[in-house]
Order: structure tokens, then sequence, then C-alpha cells
């Protein structure tokens, strides 16, 4: 599949179809993991919320939980409701449903654009994405270790381009700092509108977060004793951005406890503007190995 084929598949994914004047219906994929990509959900969620506010109210934050793993063989619906619509502040809340249950929930804020204070944290030395390789040839140097029910999906090529500034092997994974830095566009994207982006952004935001909890205790996705799961998300837009151009994506954890990891994140225009910050609890089950 071209580059512009996945962006306009990825498009169709995000834009929904309009069943009711507040409910709306997407697809869903598979992306190599046991059920859909919270990142997918959350996106859709997001639009599906923007749809029934006017334009010239963008979103400034959204505080959402994941409830029940989805399903990626059958379409999601996404139940809006209009709970408040201010004079500066709009409020929307979003079920997201499959087989008739939410496996997803979301309340998003969308604010009139008005002047204001303005400060912002420094975006941190990082090497620029040119020099970096792809998630992609990344991927593909460890395809053989990946469980052959997952392999062909993991291996997909991708709609979003993503260039780590410091790859790890997750099979071969060791203590360090909780600290990650990738950067990451949508090539070819077009003329998208602002709700567009900011549903997109909120698609890309899941990507590797919750890995950065584990980087800590050497474990990732792939080890056969880690339970992982992402239990909430949360995302607040400061300025404006475009997806076709590269943006840093700086992600740490300050804390691990009770099977939780806490995972922040950070994302920058390439200028230095920081545009979004994102946090996201998720659920880190230590199993004890089998034996041998």
């Amino acid at each position: 599949m071209t580059t512009t084929k996945m962006v306009e598949d990825l498009l169709t994914l995000i834009r929904l179809e309009r069943l009711e004047d507040n409910l709306f219906r997407g697809e869903s994929r598979a992306t190599g993991q046991r059920s859909v990509f919270g990142g997918l959900v959350a996106g859709q969620a997001l639009m599906a919320a923007s749809r029934t506010v006017p334009e010239e109210r963008p979103v400034h934050s959204l505080h959402a939980y994941f409830l029940r793993p989805g399903d990626f063989s059958v379409p999601i619906v996404y139940d809006v409701d209009p709970i408040r619509d201010g004079r500066s502040f709009t409020t929307r809340r979003v079920n997201a449903i499959q087989h008739g249950r939410p496996i997803f929930s979301l309340a998003a804020s969308f604010q009139v654009e008005e002047p204001g204070m303005a400060h912002q944290d420094r975006m941190p030395e990082a090497p620029a994405p040119e020099g970096l390789e792809d998630d992609l040839d990344l991927r593909r140097n460890f395809a053989p270790r990946i469980p052959e029910p997952f392999r062909e999906a993991f291996l997909q090529e991708r709609p979003v381009e993503m260039r780590p500034v410091k790859p790890a092997n997750p099979f071969e994974a060791e203590p360090q700092d909780p600290l990650r830095m990738i950067w990451f566009r949508i090539p070819g994207l077009g003329d998208a509108d602002r709700a567009t982006q900011r549903a997109l952004l909120a698609f890309c935001s899941d990507f590797g977060l919750l890995g950065t909890a584990m980087l800590p205790h050497g474990v990732s996705f792939f080890s056969p004793n880690v339970q992982s799961a992402s239990l909430d998300h949360a995302m607040w837009f400061h300025r404006d951005f475009r997806m076709d151009d590269w943006l840093l994506y700086v992600t740490d954890s300050p804390a691990a406890a009770g099977a939780r990891g806490l995972n922040r994140g950070r994302i920058f225009r390439r200028d230095g503007t920081l545009v979004a910050s994102v946090a996201q609890e998720g659920l880190m089950r230590l199993h004890e190995a089998a034996e041998a």
C-alpha cells in the first residue's frame, strides 16, 4: 500500500460515518495487538465529539478511560452526549460501544479562542529526525522474534512515520532511565482541518507511551511475564500544529506502584513550541515466570 493510500485510509478511519446528529460509527483495524489500538479509539472519540461543536471552538483537553478491550473485527459506535454549551466553553461526553457495551469513555472540553498569559517548557536537545533510523526498519530487524500470530500486522507499513532518538530492542530489554524521545509525522496529509489534526494527534499520542514506565524494570510488551494495558488517557492542547511536519514526543515516567505505571508526554513542534501535553496510567502486572 502506498503512503498516500495509507494516509487516505487513516483519514477515513478518523473522520467517521455520521448515523444521527450525535451518533457516529468508525471502523477498526488490526495493528499487531490483541485488541483495538487505544489511540485509534481515542482519536475517533475525539473526532465524534468535535463534529458536534462549532469549528471556532477547538478542543483544549480530553480525559478518557479504557474500559474493555476493543474487537477489531466489528465497527465501533460513538454516542456523543452534548452535556454543556456555555458562552466560552463547550463540553462533550462520548461512549465508544461494541457488542452493546462501552469499551471507552471520553470527556472533552472545547473553548472559544482568546488571548492570555503564556509560557512553556523548553524542548530538550535532540538530534534531527533526518539522521535517525525509521521505526519500520527497526521493527524488521527483530521480525523473527515476533510471535507468528502478530508478526504480519506488527510489521505492516504505517501512515505515521516514527524515528526514535534512542532505539531499543524490546526482546533484550535492560533497565534504564524512564525517558524516551521520538520524532513522528504523517507525510502527505494534505489539507486536513484543525479538528482532524487534533484527532490525529490523539491517535499518535498512544504510541509507545505505556512502555516508558517499563524502562526502569528491564521489561517490554514482549516480556512473557508482563501483562499490560492502558487504563486512562488525558491530553491538553496548547497551540496549533501540522501533523505532516515533524513533531518530537518526549515521554517520561515519574512513578510506578500497585501494578500501575504513570507516564507523561510533551509534544513539541520542530521550532521548539510545545503544542500538547499527555498523561496516561497503565497496567503493568508482573506474573511469575513459567518454569522451564
